[in-house]
């Protein structure tokens, strides 16, 4: 008997220790608090700023340099843009409505399959249709002065004409990069809501959306344990998927996310069978 109550009292200071530990010993991830929307009156803003905005835009809440990139391959380069998009206007496989460079690159963000560059449309397809969502729907959501920013960026960096006019009025643009709110965000509700605001879906086929850049997750819970999906998280780039280039996730999204949202969205990835 006192041989039972010895491996009783071992277990449950065991599982003290440990409980302890990882209540406490393990450090916290605490991230910066979330940007806040910038409110731009549109109306007082030069072109210069509006360029800049839509570089702001392109490089952060569009996600657009996760495929277009000169390292991964996945979707054309648009330095060039503005001076290629009347080649491709003329082009028999386009099957749009646009009649200019500018009314082309809206097309391109919002209907993305109206002309699909050789090589770069989905599987299967013949090139006639893009693994690109729609910029202005899903887990991206740009609005229409967010697009137009874009546009006159892109027509800026190409070295073209900027034929994009400013948007009178003021609406919600893009995310600042640094400013804050000064005190730490509410937790996402549920992995679903993380992985929307995180833009997941933009690259993988997740949470319902339909990502064509990254490695499916539809059944990732049936293939990967879950040390293997919270590294994935943490440090994308140890463990490469067959058939992609590193350097395509973020690297970051262990200083976005509370822990209890990552171990949030690891059982929901692990439950995906």
């Amino acid at each position: 008997m006192r041989q039972f109550f010895s491996v009783v009292a071992f277990t449950l200071l065991t599982i003290g220790f440990f409980a302890g530990f990882s209540n406490f010993g393990i450090p916290q991830i605490e991230p910066a608090p979330p940007p806040k929307e910038e409110k731009i009156a549109l109306g007082a803003m030069t072109m210069e700023d509006f360029i800049a905005l839509g570089e702001r835009i392109f490089k952060g809440k569009g996600t657009c340099t996760l495929c277009h990139n000169p390292v991964g391959g996945r979707a054309p380069l648009l330095d060039q843009i503005g001076k290629v998009a009347a080649k491709r206007l003329a082009d028999p496989r386009y099957k749009g409505e646009a009649r200019d460079v500018e009314g082309y690159l809206h097309e391109s963000l919002v209907k993305p399959s109206a002309y699909v560059v050789k090589g770069f449309g989905k599987k299967g397809t013949g090139d006639t249709v893009s693994p690109m969502p729609d910029v202005s729907g899903g887990s991206i959501g740009l609005s229409e002065a967010e697009i137009a920013a874009v546009i006159a960026y892109l027509q800026s960096a190409s070295g073209v004409e900027v034929t994009v006019e400013i948007p009178a009025g003021a609406e919600p643009a893009a995310k600042a990069e640094k400013e804050t709110a000064g005190e730490g965000r509410p937790l996402y509700a549920s992995a679903e809501e993380a992985m929307r605001e995180l833009g997941c879906g933009a690259c993988h086929k997740v949470a319902g959306e339909q990502g064509e850049v990254g490695p499916d997750l539809t059944h990732i819970g049936a293939k990967r344990d879950r040390a293997y999906l919270r590294r994935a998280i943490l440090d994308p780039n140890a463990d490469i998927a067959e058939g992609f280039e590193p350097d395509q996730m973020p690297p970051d999204y262990g200083e976005q996310l509370y822990a209890k949202e990552l171990e949030m969205i690891v059982d929901y990835l692990a439950g995906l069978k």
